[in-house]
């Protein structure tokens, strides 16, 4: 049977009409976990939807999925490995996550030791890395700093010098340490800011720049090779991809600058998102729901992006997380056979701000020509002491940009004229904290999972980012001869000979 075909004929009403017919739906399609309050009833799933899903969802093995993914089996086909960031928070192979505990350990004592003053008198630290080795720290960064830290973190990931050099002004170099978060330790990026970081500390009169550096990496030997010592090197396994890796030892800088009790809440509220997407039927499993959702907008109603606002300035940086963990996870024209994907893949996921973005973005998404689905995140308690008025105004404006999506508005004069009947989601967390974040993401990765084992394709693997890659290194190496004219003359114009 055509699972995808049932879905995408599925005759479904207006969000109005749904709402008319059954009183209770903002009740059935809601539910609770780990401090978070998600919202569905403003989609078009119905009963009759929830029921073709789940058909495919079995004649996709996703039951026998999830389990390969918590236990530790090789599911990441391409590469011949488990993916196990979840082992990292306590679930998966008795042996890993065994191991996860150890290798945390050691990263505890290590803060600890810098605590206790075991590498002098440290004021800053100056974290590089390039994509999860950086977006993860900075995103919790970012949401869970008070203001009373007792370190100040600044998280580099470009190699623009612009994104470095403020830093290098602000920071004193005698008091400054340096993490160096690469899983290969071969990117590019990241070692050409790390020469420019230790050039900085010489020239600023550090007698052993090398004896302020701590590495975050799988491949603990070349840490070694590069001039590390072997106690400053913090190991994570093989199997914990990238974009997944902010549970291990990429989360150091953070669990250093924010205190390894925050560090903790954010492995336990991961815990009970991976507890509870391990344990769920599907109808009342939150990451699967999500993914039905994503994927009928994007099947069913050819929908190609999903935007997420924040109404929370604390999760400025949640868009742009999500787009390297959904994109680059489901970026994919291959089914994991290696044979094409003749549907689209990933939704083009992007955002911004509560309330900057009413007054930039949302004119197209009430009134323009595209539907794109709406995610909403708030918090209910507010994250800092000024009038209550600042956080009753925030919500209220995250509520009423749901509501006005469904409901619209009709007018005789077509210029205020609203369609409505688009969908939104709406997750509403208690407090933002570690726990809260740590479940808010593990939620994101699951759900990130279920769309790929939908669509049939393997989520972790990463190789379109490779060529660019290979190429710009063509380039530096002054080798040009596979470039087209155009490449050729920017790259003349740039630097003329």
């Amino acid at each position: 049977m055509d699972h995808w075909n049932a879905i995408e004929n599925h005759p479904v009403s207006t969000l109005d009409g749904l709402f008319e017919s059954d009183p209770k739906r903002a009740e059935i399609w809601s539910f609770e976990q780990s401090g978070i309050y998600f919202d569905f009833s403003k989609t078009h799933l119905d009963n009759g939807l929830l029921q073709e899903f789940q058909k495919l969802a079995d004649a996709k093995d996703l039951s026998e999925q999830i389990e390969a993914l918590t236990s530790g089996a090789v599911i990441n086909i391409s590469e011949n490995r488990a993916a196990e960031h979840t082992a990292e928070r306590g679930t998966g192979s008795a042996t890993s996550v065994e191991n996860a505990r150890l290798l945390k350990n050691r990263m505890r004592g290590l803060v600890q030791a810098i605590d206790d003053g075991a590498l002098g008198d440290i004021e800053s630290i100056i974290h590089l890395g390039i994509g999860g080795s950086a977006l993860g720290p900075e995103l919790l960064l970012e949401a869970l700093k008070i203001g009373d830290e007792k370190y100040q973190l600044a998280v580099i990931s470009n190699i623009d010098g612009c994104a470095l050099e403020p830093v290098l002004e602000r920071f004193d170099a005698q008091k400054t340490l340096l993490v160096i978060a690469s899983k290969s330790f071969t990117t590019a990026e990241t070692f050409l800011n790390a020469r420019s970081v230790i050039d900085w500390m010489t020239e600023q009169g550090v007698s052993d720049p090398f004896g302020k550096i701590v590495a975050l990496t799988a491949k603990p030997e070349k840490a070694v090779e590069w001039g590390i010592d072997e106690s400053r090197i913090l190991p994570f396994s093989e199997t914990v991809g990238g974009r997944y890796s902010l549970w291990s030892s990429i989360g150091f800088s953070v669990a250093l600058t924010l205190g390894f009790e925050v560090f903790d809440d954010l492995l336990a509220g991961a815990a009970e998102m991976d507890q509870h997407f391990k344990s769920n039927a599907f109808d009342q499993n939150i990451p699967v729901i999500a993914a039905f959702c994503d994927q009928y907008y994007s099947q069913a109603r050819g929908c190609e992006t999903r935007a997420v606002f924040a109404y929370d300035e604390r999760l400025t940086l949640l868009p742009d997380y999500l787009q390297q963990l959904e994109m680059e996870s489901n970026g994919k024209s291959v089914l994991a056979d290696g044979t094409a994907l003749d549907r689209h893949s990933s939704a083009i996921v992007w955002g911004g701000v509560g309330t900057d973005a009413q007054h930039a973005v949302f004119q197209l998404l009430h009134q323009g020509t595209h539907l794109v689905p709406v995610e909403f995140l708030a918090v209910i308690e507010p994250g800092h002491s000024l009038a209550t008025e600042h956080h009753q105004g925030l919500l209220l404006n995250c509520f009423a940009q749901s509501a006005a999506l469904m409901a619209g508005s009709t007018s005789d004069d077509s210029n205020r004229n609203y369609p409505g009947d688009r969908p939104s989601t709406t997750l509403l967390l208690d407090d933002l904290d570690g726990r809260t974040l740590g479940a808010l993401i593990a939620f994101y990765e699951h759900r990130t999972f279920v769309n790929a084992v939908l669509l049939g394709i393997n989520p972790f693997d990463q190789f379109g980012v490779e060529l660019g890659k290979e190429m710009a290194n063509a380039l530096l190496a002054g080798d040009s001869n596979q470039m087209d004219a155009s490449t050729e003359t920017l790259k003349n114009r740039a630097f003329p000979a």
